[in-house]
């Protein structure tokens, strides 16, 4: 068994992926970020976010704008705003 974290799970029971619902334990929250608009965008953020401690998982979808973040404890939202701001992008809010 592989300990991974993709978002190609196949069936969304083994905990891997980034589906709603179950997830590694923690908290999980989701921002509204604008300016993404492909797959390079998504990685990006992503890459940003995941930087920041106590994060688990990050899933950032272009078309909606959205992004799972989930983390062992709540982030500061100064916090992640700074990432994705790095990232080149901008932090609308929690969705």
């Amino acid at each position: 068994m592989t300990d991974q974290n993709n978002s190609g799970s196949c069936c969304g029971s083994c905990g891997t992926g980034t589906t709603s619902g179950v997830q590694d334990v923690g908290v999980t929250t989701v921002y509204k970020v604008s300016g993404m608009t492909c797959g390079h965008c998504e990685g990006a953020v992503s890459k940003e976010i995941s930087a920041l401690d106590g994060v688990t998982a990050v899933s950032a979808v272009a078309k909606t704008g959205e992004v799972t973040v989930t983390s062992a404890t709540p982030l500061d939202e100064q916090a992640v705003r700074a990432a994705v701001d790095e990232a080149g992008y901008e932090l609308i809010g929690k969705d």
